[in-house]
């Protein structure tokens, strides 16, 4: 019994060991997760300083849990796009592989979740300036699970195509 196989191949081209992969800097999977990457770390900041400051350290569930999830897919978020700049190889092989998916399903789940509970807790008092930026981070967070949903559309497309 016979059977065709296609091979496909792939040229990765590197220059000098400090040469930085700017061109995941303009492809759609890099530019998405470089938003997630900012927009963590700016509803984290939000949240820890109304934490910490305005709300005299005075914490409840809901922030914690969304200071929990921001900040942990932040980082790992932060950990991939210094990984993909700084190496030609690390792009191609991580956005083939499971994890890729699994961690913006994850992502997108968890971050959604995390958003709609804060926005549900500060939903009820809208009064304080803690209250305030609870809400424009859980805002912000709102927009990073639309981000990371689309990374997972993308990432399962990718997939698929091996």
């Amino acid at each position: 019994m016979s059977h065709s196989v296609t091979i496909q191949t792939r040229t990765v081209t590197t220059g000098n060991p400090s040469a930085l992969n700017t061109g995941f800097c303009k492809s759609w999977s890099g530019v998405l997760k470089i938003a997630q990457v900012i927009l963590g770390i700016i509803s984290v900041g939000l949240v820890f300083h109304a934490v910490n400051t305005v709300s005299r350290g005075l914490t409840n569930f809901e922030n914690l849990f969304f200071l929990l999830v921001a900040t942990t897919f932040a980082a790992t978020s932060l950990i991939i796009v210094i990984s993909s700049i700084c190496s030609f190889t690390t792009e191609s092989i991580i956005s083939k592989t499971i994890f890729e998916l699994l961690f913006h399903a994850a992502a997108f789940s968890l971050v959604l979740a995390a958003s709609v509970v804060l926005v549900t807790k500060v939903a009820k008092q809208y009064k304080s300036e803690s209250e305030k930026l609870e809400f424009t981070a859980s805002i912000l967070g709102l927009i990073n699970a639309v981000l990371y949903f689309f990374s997972t559309v993308f990432s399962l497309r990718t997939v698929r195509a091996l």
